[in-house]
């Protein structure tokens, strides 16, 4: 009986012994299971984040440059690569054998010894000019050993062009007020020495004076109308505009300054018309023809004409038959102030905004200006417009 017992008991313990076995292995099994998955995850996540961190460095605007240790490139985004036209890969190369820019070395140098350098400036030695503002700082660990540097470039050629065209403005102002001011007051100051005691040089003087006034009064106007076109203030009052009709209007009021110059206008637009606003493009017209009339020569005669393009816009042209414009200054010569003979535009007079008064004037009713020319032939310059159906 005790023996039976015991072999049931034995049976018993086996029994358990492998089915715990069993689960155990089940369990194990289903750990590892677990594990594999987790650790799989774990590296998607992984090769995820630096997928994210890759995307997020070459989104930025400003160029990023890591360096290692030993200051080679450890990572460069897009935008550093495009600031510098670089096609080649950077990975373990330094500073200098990738841009050969020794201003640069000199600025790590700096950033070793004071640790970090903000605002300092490149001018890059291209044909364009091209600014580049860097900030650098040295990346160092918990201990406090340098590990690396970092490198940030931001492009500043746009403020740069900016500042330059507002020191050229203001010169060009000053000039331009200066000029007849000295005038006016060096002719008052010689009427009130005694020359208004005789007559003839009274009148002189004072016509003299006039024209100045005129001239700085002429000067304030474009200025003012220039600012408000490009602040985007002035309003444009659209209506159907006879263009025909405008251009006669517009060789009445220069009539007596083309007779002076013995030159013929000549109105070959057809019947066209425009959708804008008749007394900004009375502007447009008188700028061209004015310039046309002062720089054609002398017997020649000023043409005005256009047509209707393909997409409905209206096409208007204004030649002259002068010495034309040379081909680098085909796209300046609606900057303000540009001239392409400084000396000869002192001479005909103007206040050199007349262009770009034209260029601000054309671009507010959604049309585009340009100016074809060979050096020493005629000049024509171009605008569109939109077109109405009214008549």
């Amino acid at each position: 009986m005790w023996f039976f017992f015991f072999i049931v008991t034995l049976a018993a313990l086996v029994a358990l012994h492998f089915g715990w076995r069993a689960k155990f292995l089940a369990q194990q099994n289903l750990a590892t299971s677990e594990m594999d998955v987790f650790q799989k995850q774990t590296q998607q996540t992984s090769v995820d984040a630096k997928a994210q961190q890759q995307i997020l460095f070459n989104s930025m605007l400003e160029g990023l440059l890591l360096l290692d240790r030993n200051k080679k490139i450890y990572l460069a985004n897009r935008a550093f690569t495009e600031f510098f036209n670089l096609k080649t890969e950077l990975r373990g190369k330094t500073l200098v054998e990738v841009l050969r820019l020794h201003e640069l070395d000199g600025l790590l140098q700096r950033v070793e010894t004071e640790q970090q350098v903000f605002g300092h400036e490149i001018k890059l030695p291209e044909l364009s000019e091209r600014w580049l503002q860097v900030n650098a700082a040295v990346i160092t660990n918990s201990t406090g050993e340098r590990e690396g540097t970092i490198l940030v470039f931001h492009d500043l050629t746009r403020l740069k062009q900016l500042e330059r065209q507002r020191e050229e403005f203001v010169a060009n102002v000053s000039h331009e007020l200066r000029t007849p001011l000295s005038l006016i007051k060096g002719y008052v100051e010689t009427l009130l020495d005694g020359a208004r005691n005789n007559p003839e040089v009274a009148e002189r003087f004072l016509k003299i004076i006039e024209r100045n006034t005129n001239r700085l009064d002429f000067l304030i106007q474009d200025l003012l109308t220039i600012s408000s076109l490009e602040s985007g203030r002035m309003k444009l009052e659209l209506s159907p505009v006879n263009l025909h009709s405008l251009a006669e209007k517009v060789f009445g009021d220069l009539a007596a300054k083309a007779e002076a110059k013995k030159t013929s206008l000549i109105n070959e637009l057809p019947e066209l018309i425009a959708n804008g606003d008749v007394n900004r493009l009375d502007q447009v017209l008188a700028n061209l023809v004015d310039n046309a009339i002062k720089y054609g020569g002398a017997n020649g005669a000023v043409i005005v004409g256009g047509k209707k393009l393909e997409n409905g816009a209206l096409e208007m042209f204004v030649r002259d038959d002068g010495p034309g414009i040379p081909p680098e200054s085909l796209d300046r010569v609606f900057e303000r102030f540009y001239r392409v003979d400084k000396a000869r535009s002192r001479d005909q007079g103007g206040t050199g905004l007349g262009l770009a008064i034209v260029k601000h004037i054309v671009h507010a009713h959604g049309g585009e200006v340009w100016a074809e020319s060979e050096s020493g032939k005629s000049a024509t310059f171009f605008f569109t417009l939109p077109a109405t159906t009214a008549a």
